[in-house]
């Protein structure tokens, strides 16, 4: 897998003769973030982070995302943090998308490089470092993890996509297949981020309609998505949040494959209470 299938380019500004009509949609089940409005204005830097920005594409807050937060990270050469992580009841995923940065995660060094995925498992200790000549983005996905009486926490883990067989679909032959990595049974953790291909033409081909949250950051492709009542077109460098229970369907629309990286929370039972009284 090149480098160019996992970063579509962000950053800089338009011009000032550019349109201002696009894509981003917000909506009460659904919501669409361009690539085109990631641009260098709507970024944010980080406490212990230096050398650093971030396009926050989720955070919980009321109407929005309720389980999680992602940033796509944009660490320039010298940057990086010793005290990345302000939660100790936070676990995390790096998806990494440019560059080679260099990680450090209970004491064990890792290089990364585009492709490369890391679990973070509650209270890690972990830091990141770029010492390379060119910039590094990855996404970092934050969740407060559930913890469960009697249950262990899962415990942190390097990996690389291209060490994963993808799962196809049943009676798809392959044309839309899951890269998951971790075990859909391993109920120590609550959540997933996977990335799934679409090969060209292929389509889901039914509103799914599920308790899951999800956010998706397409990677590579275009495709047009059934959100609620809504089609909308997405391509490569774009995010959507999905509420639980979004209506959802979509087909490959484009002429190479279309992939995208998803999270979504599993493997705990319902909270019975406000979440403001938990």
């Amino acid at each position: 897998m090149s480098a160019s299938s996992y970063n579509p380019p962000c950053g800089g500004l338009p011009p000032q003769t550019a349109l201002m009509t696009g894509r981003a949609v917000f909506t009460e089940a659904y919501a669409v973030i361009p690539r085109g409005v990631m641009s260098d204005i709507v970024t944010s830097v980080l406490p212990f982070w230096e050398g650093a920005r971030a396009w926050m594409l989720s955070r919980p807050l009321s109407g929005f995302s309720e389980t999680f937060a992602q940033y796509l990270m944009e660490v320039a050469p010298g940057g990086g943090s010793d005290r990345p992580e302000p939660d100790p009841e936070a676990e995390g995923v790096l998806f990494v998308v440019e560059g080679r940065p260099s990680l450090t995660l209970e004491g064990q060094s890792h290089g990364l490089r585009p492709g490369s995925y890391v679990y973070l498992a509650p209270g890690a200790a972990w830091s990141l470092r770029n010492a390379e000549a060119s910039s590094a983005r990855f996404h970092w996905i934050r969740k407060a993890y559930e913890r469960v009486p009697g249950l262990d926490a899962p415990e942190s883990f390097v990996t690389h996509e291209s060490r994963e067989e993808p799962a196809a679909m049943p009676g798809t032959d392959g044309a839309w297949a899951t890269t998951r990595f971790v075990s859909g049974d391993d109920v120590r953790h609550d959540m997933h981020v996977n990335i799934v291909a679409m090969r060209p033409g292929a389509s889901i081909p039914f509103e799914e309609t599920h308790v899951m949250e999800h956010g998706l950051f397409v990677l590579e492709g275009k495709a047009v998505y059934r959100l609620n009542r809504d089609w909308v077109e997405v391509e490569a460098g774009d995010f959507m949040w999905l509420r639980a229970f979004c209506p959802q369907a979509c087909y490959a629309g484009g002429p190479g494959p279309f992939r995208y990286l998803l999270y979504k929370d599993v493997n705990r039972h319902a909270g019975l209470k406000p979440r403001s009284a938990r």
